[in-house]
């Protein structure tokens, strides 16, 4: 008799409570994180000129997902876009459409190097369930300082000057109008 009434006067609390824990330790949980993010991120802006850092160095080695050493120094004076991701990360997953459709559209003009830690075959198991293309790196040596980021997701755009021209953690509709006039602008 008791825990009825105890049932009936916390009702709203124990749903919600049971809600959070839903939320939090369940698979269902990941896919409302996954959703919640896709639909209330916004387009980062330009970092203005004056405040744009340089980047210092391109020496940075990756892995290719076929295993091939890439040198990032090949990549100086090219547009880049550097995404850090993980399979595990609601906001990685959630910007990813929005990432395969521009790397669709710029593939040929832009670098894209969307660099994970997470292991080889979550990744490509993840990346082929959701028909992705975008190319996958793991890093073999340190970051550059100036686009390392302990958040995840973390972007940086940087333009063929090695300045870093956009910089976003958090997830970010990637295939907006502003970043689309952004590339053309940086490839220009």
């Amino acid at each position: 008799m008791k825990t009825m009434k105890f049932i009936k006067k916390h009702k709203s609390n124990l749903l919600f409570a049971g809600a959070i824990l839903i939320l939090f330790l369940t698979p269902i949980g990941f896919q409302v994180k996954v959703f919640i993010n896709r639909y209330v991120y916004f387009a980062p802006s330009e970092i203005p000129s004056e405040k744009q850092i340089k980047l210092q160095n391109y020496n940075w080695n990756l892995l290719d997902n076929r295993g091939n050493l890439i040198d990032f120094n090949a990549y100086k004076n090219k547009v880049i876009v550097v995404n850090f991701w993980a399979t595990w990360c609601p906001p990685c997953v959630a910007e990813m459409p929005s990432f395969q459709e521009i790397y669709e559209s710029y593939n040929n003009n832009v670098v894209f190097l969307f660099v994970t830690n997470d292991k080889d075959e979550k990744v490509n198991s993840f990346m082929n369930s959701n028909n992705y293309s975008m190319p996958v790196f793991y890093e073999v040596s340190a970051t550059p300082p100036q686009i390392s980021s302990s958040s995840l997701p973390a972007t940086f755009i940087i333009d063929k000057n090695g300045n870093i021209v956009l910089s976003k953690t958090g997830a970010t509709n990637w295939n907006s109008t502003s970043i689309q006039h952004l590339l053309d602008k940086l490839i220009r």
